[in-house]
């Protein structure tokens, strides 16, 4: 993971091991684990990396009347019980102008009023809430 993958050794010194990965791929999810020992006394912990992810298709900026999809993705486990779109922080309701289906939502005749930040939220059977939020550019 070279060489986007770095320790800080000062933080080091106070007993702060985390690790920083930038920029974060999907590829990068999974399980990760550390271990440090300091006068014969070993530590150890393990830390879960999901992944959430926001899309457009197709690619922003996109075109006024243009329809487009919105997709979130998601490397959590569980099963997705229920998807929530909001729209520079207002819950946006399914209406003939948006879907939404599956962490998607469709919006079939985008405005330039609908540029801004989208944000879904996925809620899991195990009472995880992920999110995670696009930053959309309509041309009129």
């Amino acid at each position: 993971m070279r060489p986007r993958v770095s320790l800080q050794d000062a933080a080091l010194r106070r007993g702060n091991f985390s690790l920083r990965i930038e920029p974060v791929r999907s590829g990068d999810a999974g399980l990760y684990e550390a271990q440090v020992t300091h006068n014969m006394v070993a530590q150890r912990c393990q830390v879960e990396l999901g992944i959430i992810t926001v899309t457009v298709s197709p690619p922003s900026p996109v075109i006024e009347n243009e329809p487009l999809l919105l997709s979130c993705n998601s490397s959590h486990q569980a099963n997705l019980l229920e998807t929530c779109w909001f729209h520079s922080k207002h819950q946006v309701p399914t209406s003939r102008t948006f879907c939404s289906l599956h962490g998607a939502l469709s919006i079939l005749r985008p405005s330039v009023s609908d540029a801004g930040s989208w944000s879904c939220q996925l809620r899991y059977s195990d009472n995880e809430i992920i999110s995670a939020t696009y930053n959309l550019q309509v041309l009129g």
